[in-house]
C-alpha cells in the first residue's frame, strides 16, 4: 500500500494539504497513533503518523511544529495525518514545516475516527496475505463467542494465540505499565519495564483502538517476538470490544461513587447516608479511608476520572470508589490509609499517558470512619489546589500532610484571595510608582526573614541600623502595622508571601551563613 492508495481513499474523506508526487509513491509499512510533542522513539520507517495535534498550541507553534515534525522526518515517517477536531483545521505551522522537511500532510476530518484510518491500512495491507498469516476461522469464531459471553481479557489472549505452533507470549499492557492481561507463563513484568518496552519499540506493540477509552487506560497488545501483522491487528480488534465493554461497566460504577460524592460535598450528610453510599458503591462501612481528588484542567476536564481510575488500579489495592463530584472534580475513596504512598510513585507514570495535559491531584488526610470522610474530602480539594497552584503547567499529586509550612499552606488558597490579601496588607509598599517603595517592602522582607533583628538586617542590606530604624518606622507608617508584635509580623509576613509566590528574600540567611565562616 503506497501513500496515495491512502489519500486518496473516499471513504475515508482525508484532505491532502502538502505532498511531493515522488513521496506518494512511497510504501507504507503500519500506523502509529501519538500526540507526544517528541514521536521519534515511536515511529518506525514507513508508518503513517496520526496525530490530534493536542500537542500544539498558538503559543510557540511554530517551534512546537518544527520539532514534532523532524522527528517524523527522524523516524522515517511515511505521512502525516493530523486530525482537524482539536484545533478545528491543521495549523499553518504544521503545514508549513512537512513542506520543510519533506513529509506529506493531510487532514483527517473530525467525524473521521482514527480506528477507521488504521483499520483501512491493515486491512488492505495485509487482506491479500494467506489464511496462515490472519487467525484460523474456528479461532475466529471461538472469539466472537467469548466477546458475547462478556469474557476478560486473559480468556481472549489465550483462545488467540494458543493455535501457534510455537507458545506465543503475549501481554495487553496500559501506558503507565500496568499489565491488564498476559498469556499462560508469560513472565511477570515490573511496571517500569512495561513502560521501557512500550516506549523504546522493542518487540511488536498494536494499539487496542477504543473510542471510549482515555489516554491513561488504553491498552496496548505487546508481544517479545514478532507474529503475522494481520493475526495482531485482528486480535487488537477483539480485545477492543473487550475494554469498551469495561468502560461501560466502569462508567455504572461511577454512577454509585458520585452519589456517595453529592452526599460528601452537601452539607447535611448523615453518617447513615454515608454508609448506605459506602455500600452501593462496592466499598466497606467502616474505615480507615483515604479521599483522593484529581482534575486535568479546561482543555481535557472529562479525564481525571480515568486518571484515577488507572492509578489506583496500578496500586492493586483493591476496590475504590470513582467518579465526579457535583462541581465536575474527579474524586475517588479508598479504604486503605496507605494509599499515598503508592500514589505518589504512580502518579507521574500515569500522568505520562497524556503529556500535553497536566494531571493534578489532592489527598486529604486518613479518615477513621464514614463521618470522617467530608473532613477528608475538604483536605483533599485544598492539597489539589494547592497543587494546581504551585506546578499549573505540570503534573503534580499533593498529600495534604504535607502543607506543613504557612507557604505551602498558602498555596491552597485561590491567587485572587492571595493578591487581594497582600494589596490590602502591605498598601502603598506595591505601588511600583513610588521610588520609595522597592526599598521598604525590601527591608520589611530582610527584616522578617532575619527575626527582627535590626543588626543583622543592617549587615544583609549593607545599611546603617539607624537607616533600617527609618525605613521600620516608614513601614509601620504605611501598613498600619507594630513590628514589635508578633501578630502583626504574621501578617505582614504572610503578605509577602502571597505577594511573592512563597519566595522570601533569604540574604539574611545567607549573611548569617557568612558571619558563621
Amino acid at each position: 500500500m503506497h501513500v496515495e492508495h491512502l489519500l486518496n481513499d473516499e471513504s475515508l474523506g482525508l484532505r491532502p494539504l502538502w505532498a511531493d508526487d515522488a513521496l506518494l509513491r512511497n510504501e507504507i509499512s503500519g500506523v502509529t497513533v501519538t500526540d507526544l510533542e517528541q514521536p521519534a522513539r515511536f515511529v518506525r520507517p514507513g508508518e503513517v503518523v496520526l496525530t490530534g495535534l493536542v500537542w500544539w498550541t498558538p503559543v510557540k507553534g511554530q517551534g512546537r511544529a518544527e520539532r514534532f515534525v523532524s522527528a517524523l522526518k527522524q523516524a522515517g515517517a511515511a505521512v502525516l495525518l493530523a486530525g482537524e477536531e482539536t484545533h478545528g483545521s491543521v495549523p499553518d505551522d504544521v503545514i508549513q514545516a512537512c513542506a520543510r522537511h519533506g513529509i506529506p500532510v493531510a487532514a483527517v476530518p473530525a467525524h473521521v475516527m482514527f480506528r477507521a484510518v488504521t483499520e483501512r491500512v491493515y486491512l488492505q495491507q495485509w487482506g491479500e496475505l494467506s489464511r496462515r498469516h490472519a487467525l484460523p476461522e474456528h479461532i475466529r469464531d471461538r472469539l466472537s463467542r467469548l466477546v458475547a459471553q462478556n469474557a476478560g481479557p486473559d480468556a481472549i489472549l489465550t483462545t488467540a494465540f494458543a493455535h501457534l505452533a510455537d507458545a506465543a507470549v503475549a501481554y495487553v499492557l496500559t501506558p503507565a505499565g500496568r499489565t491488564v492481561s498476559a498469556t499462560k507463563g508469560a513472565d511477570a513484568l515490573a511496571a517500569h519495564e512495561a513502560v521501557r518496552l512500550l516506549a523504546d519499540g522493542t518487540g511488536v506493540t498494536v494499539p487496542v483502538d477504543s473510542d471510549t477509552a482515555s489516554p491513561y487506560e488504553r491498552w496496548h497488545l505487546y508481544l517479545p517476538d514478532a507474529a503475522p501483522p494481520r493475526l495482531l491487528h485482528e486480535v487488537a480488534a477483539v480485545l477492543s470490544h473487550c475494554q469498551e465493554r469495561q468502560a461501560r461497566h466502569r462508567a455504572a460504577e461511577h454512577q454509585a461513587a458520585e452519589d456517595l460524592g453529592a452526599l460528601l460535598a452537601g452539607a447535611d450528610g448523615d453518617a447513615t447516608g454515608v454508609e448506605d453510599r459506602l455500600r452501593a458503591a462496592g466499598l466497606p462501612a467502616h474505615g480507615p479511608y483515604r479521599v483522593i481528588t484529581a482534575a486535568t484542567g479546561e482543555r481535557r476536564p472529562g479525564r481525571a476520572a480515568a486518571a484515577l481510575d488507572e492509578a489506583l488500579a496500578c496500586s492493586g489495592l483493591g476496590p475504590a470508589a470513582v467518579g465526579r463530584l457535583p462541581d465536575g472534580t474527579a474524586f475517588a475513596v479508598v479504604p486503605e490509609a496507605a494509599v499515598a504512598v503508592q500514589l505518589a510513585e504512580i502518579w507521574p507514570r500515569v500522568a505520562a499517558g497524556d503529556p500535553m495535559v497536566p494531571l493534578h491531584g489532592g489527598i486529604g488526610s486518613p479518615a477513621a470512619g464514614p463521618d470522617g470522610l467530608a473532613g477528608a474530602l475538604a483536605e483533599s480539594r485544598y492539597a489539589l489546589a494547592s497543587a494546581r497552584s504551585t506546578a499549573p503547567d505540570t503534573s503534580l499529586l499533593t498529600d495534604a500532610s504535607a502543607l506543613t509550612s504557612l507557604g505551602t499552606l498558602l498555596s491552597g488558597v485561590p491567587a485572587e484571595v492571595r493578591t487581594v490579601y497582600s494589596r490590602t496588607v502591605l498598601g502603598p509598599l506595591l505601588d511600583i510608582g513610588s521610588a520609595s517603595a522597592a526599598p521598604l517592602l525590601e527591608t520589611l522582607r530582610t527584616f522578617l526573614a532575619c527575626d527582627g533583628s535590626w543588626a543583622r538586617t543592617a549587615e544583609a542590606l549593607h545599611l546603617h541600623v539607624n537607616t533600617v530604624h527609618y525605613r521600620v518606622r516608614r513601614i509601620e507608617h504605611f501598613t498600619g502595622r507594630d513590628l514589635s508584635r508578633l501578630t502583626d509580623r504574621l501578617d505582614l509576613s504572610t503578605a509577602l508571601l502571597c505577594h511573592a509566590d512563597g519566595v522570601i528574600s533569604d540574604r539574611c540567611a545567607r549573611s548569617s551563613a557568612s558571619t558563621a565562616r
